[in-house]
C-alpha cells in the first residue's frame, strides 16, 4: 500500500471518530513525505529508528518530546502498517501465554489492562500534535479525553474478548484521575469494552506519586483482597514495573511519550 493510501486510510479513520471536523488541519500539519521504510529516512547524528528502539528497551529515559527531526517518522510509523504488526505481535503472545494456563476458575484469575495506548488510542490526538513532537499539554489533552471519542486499540481489543472468552476477568488501571470516570466509562464501552470487574483511576490519595508508585499499590490492594494477577499489560514501563506486576508483562509499543 503506498503511502498516499496510508495517509487516505488514517483521513478517513479521523473522518469516522470525528465527525469529519478538523480533517483539513490534520492534512496541512501532518502531510507526511513519501520516507516511509524500514529504516525511516537518514537523519544526520541520529537514526530515528534506532532511537525508537532505545526507548521500546527502555534504554532512553525520562524524556519530554520526541526528537524534533524524527516526527515525520514516527508518523509513519503510528499511521502506517508496523506499529499495528508489532502491537498484534504483543497481543498474539499474550493470548498463547493465557491460554497455557490452568484457571482457579473462582473468579479471582484477572487481567489488568492499562488504558491510554493499550484499550483506548490517543492517536487522533497525537497526529495533531506531532505524534509526540510537541510539549505534552495537560488542558488539551484533557479537552480530548473529555470528548469521549478515543477509539480501541483494535489487538488490545481483540486481546479482551478473547481473555474473557476462557474465563479471565479484566481490571482497568489508569493514571486518569478520578474526575474523568464517567467518560471514560463511556468511552471504553462506546469503544467495544462492555464489562470489567474493576475500573480504578487515581484518586487524590495517589496524587503527586509516580505512575509505577501509584500502580504498585493499586495492584497490592488487588493481590491482599484475592485477585490472582496472571497478566498484565501496559504501553508504558511505569505500567509494568515495580511490585506486584503479575505473573507474567507485556509492553505494547508507545514511542510518542515517556511516563515516569
Amino acid at each position: 500500500m503506498g503511502m498516499l493510501s496510508l495517509l487516505l486510510l488514517f483521513l478517513a479513520f479521523i473522518v469516522a471518530i470525528s465527525g469529519g471536523s478538523e480533517v483539513g488541519d490534520l492534512r496541512k500539519i501532518h502531510s507526511l513525505r513519501p520516507q516511509f521504510g524500514a529504516a525511516g529516512t537518514p537523519v544526520p547524528g541520529l537514526s530515528c529508528l534506532s532511537w525508537r528502539l532505545g526507548v521500546e528497551a527502555h534504554n532512553i529515559i525520562e524524556w519530554r518530546t520526541i526528537p524534533q527531526v524524527c516526527e515525520d517518522y514516527l508518523g509513519h510509523y503510528m499511521i502506517g502498517h508496523q506499529y499495528k504488526k508489532d502491537s498484534e505481535a504483543v497481543a498474539k503472545e499474550a493470548f498463547v501465554y493465557a491460554q497455557s494456563l490452568k484457571l482457579a476458575k473462582d473468579g479471582k484469575d484477572i487481567w489488568v489492562f492499562d488504558i491510554d495506548e493499550t484499550a483506548l488510542s490517543n492517536l487522533p490526538y497525537y497526529a495533531d500534535h506531532g505524534f509526540g513532537a510537541e510539549p505534552y499539554n495537560p488542558t488539551l489533552f484533557k479537552g480530548w479525553v473529555n470528548t469521549g471519542k478515543a477509539p480501541p486499540l483494535p489487538e488490545s481489543l481483540k486481546l479482551y474478548k478473547k481473555l474473557l472468552s476462557i474465563g479471565l476477568k479484566v481490571v482497568f488501571l489508569t493514571g486518569r484521575p478520578e474526575n474523568q470516570r464517567n467518560i471514560t466509562t463511556i468511552n471504553l464501552k462506546n469503544a467495544g469494552y462492555h464489562t470489567w470487574e474493576k475500573l480504578i483511576l487515581k484518586g487524590a490519595s495517589a496524587s503527586g506519586t509516580t505512575a509505577v508508585v501509584y500502580k504498585s499499590s493499586e495492584r497490592e490492594k488487588m493481590e491482599r483482597n484475592g485477585y490472582r494477577i496472571i497478566g498484565n499489560i501496559g504501553d508504558q514501563w511505569s505500567d509494568i514495573l515495580g511490585t506486584y506486576v503479575g505473573n507474567r508483562t507485556f509492553k505494547l509499543p508507545d514511542p510518542m511519550y515517556y511516563i515516569n
